[in-house]
């Protein structure tokens, strides 16, 4: 990893310098592992690559968004295709409004699924960043476990992906959930920036988010954003795409937002 940047991408398994660059954005967890269940089918279509942001990583959000797009920029050196799809999810939904935000140039489409748009808005997050520092660690390992119903629809997620799932929020420690829970509740966006943003974008909405106003917050943008676009999923909860039944790639394709070029493979 690249030392001047707070954040990297995951090593591909593979590169296809012809396809369009898909860039995701992970939630809380930072790793983007747990983006895998829909990385399979996208990789037809696309050059994939998953941002992780470093664990000592203490940056706001302007640092976060300056170092994704100097990555971003970075890799597009080595591409022939220079069209960048940019996909962040809950917290990442925020990093990829403030990186379009950044450099809106760089970015062709973007894709935000349960953005936490609206965390500013929720006092119990500030909560949550002002304990959680202060919890010893096996306490703050069981209170993951109490979560997991609110980030998700276990129903509709298998053992493995729960599993994953779970882990992903154990490994991270006390202090940097609660840097990213402030984050989470200093997050802000002025409107007239957004109206700003002509880049093509596209809202997924979980219908039974239990953690976000998903719905609602998506059609708050949706009426900003001079170029968007909503679907809500109306059995889904807030950590959608670990879900069997959804399909990222067919839900583009359904949205019209791959070009029939991509969209044939």
């Amino acid at each position: 990893m690249n030392s001047e940047f707070s954040v990297s991408f995951i090593p591909p398994e593979k590169v296809n310098r012809d396809l369009p660059l898909f860039v995701y954005l992970p939630g809380m967890d930072g790793t983007g592992k747990l983006f895998q269940k829909q990385a399979d089918k996208l990789a037809t279509c696309f050059d994939l690559r998953c941002l992780a942001i470093r664990i000592d990583n203490y940056s706001n959000w302007q640092d976060l968004a300056g170092d994704t797009v100097k990555l971003i920029k970075s890799e597009l050196t080595t591409k022939t295709n220079q069209e960048v799809y940019l996909c962040g999810e809950s917290f990442g939904g925020c990093l990829a409004l403030k990186t379009a935000l950044a450099e809106s140039s760089l970015i062709e489409r973007l894709i935000l699924v349960n953005p936490a748009y609206a965390s500013n808005r929720l006092p119990i997050l500030g909560l949550g960043a002002n304990i959680t520092p202060w919890l010893p660690n096996w306490l703050h390992r069981y209170s993951a476990a109490g979560l997991l119903p609110f980030l998700a629809k276990l129903n509709r997620i298998n053992d493995g992906d729960r599993h994953k799932l779970l882990e992903s929020m154990k490994a991270l420690p006390p202090q940097v959930v609660s840097w990213r829970l402030s984050l989470l509740t200093d997050f802000k966006v002025a409107d007239e920036e957004l109206r700003s943003l002509h880049i093509h974008c596209l809202i997924i909405a979980g219908a039974s988010d239990s953690l976000l106003p998903s719905v609602d917050e998506g059609k708050k943008l949706v009426n900003i954003l001079p170029n968007a676009q909503i679907t809500v999923l109306p059995q889904s909860g807030h950590a959608c795409l670990l879900e069997t039944e959804v399909n990222l790639y067919q839900i583009l394709v359904e949205q019209n937002f791959i070009p029939a070029r991509y969209a044939v493979c």
